[in-house]
């Protein structure tokens, strides 16, 4: 165990959670960008963005399988939804 620990607080509001069916991931050199969309044709909603260090998008990626790994070896085989059709995504400021 760690030698130091870390009090976490969350609010009401972030606890509650928003759904997401679609994720758009972008980046530069110094960051990745995570937009969480609630994508209902012909609209679609941000609910959620999260922009984080190459360094640690890297260990969500690595945290991600290995909790997907965990989730099949208990509940069996994730089975993978139809692809969505191609629609043209186009992020707005309202």
């Amino acid at each position: 165990m760690a030698d130091k620990e870390i009090q976490i607080a969350i609010n009401d509001q972030i606890a509650g959670g928003v759904y997401s069916n679609l994720a758009v991931i972008s980046h530069n050199e110094n960051e990745f960008v995570f937009d969480f969309i609630f994508a209902h044709p012909p609209k679609g909603q941000v609910n959620a963005r999260v922009i984080m260090s190459p360094g640690h998008a890297s260990r969500l990626l690595k945290a991600l399988a290995e909790n997907i790994k965990v989730y099949e070896a208990k509940e069996g085989k994730i089975k993978e939804g139809p692809e969505p059709p191609p629609y043209g995504i186009k992020l707005s400021n309202n």
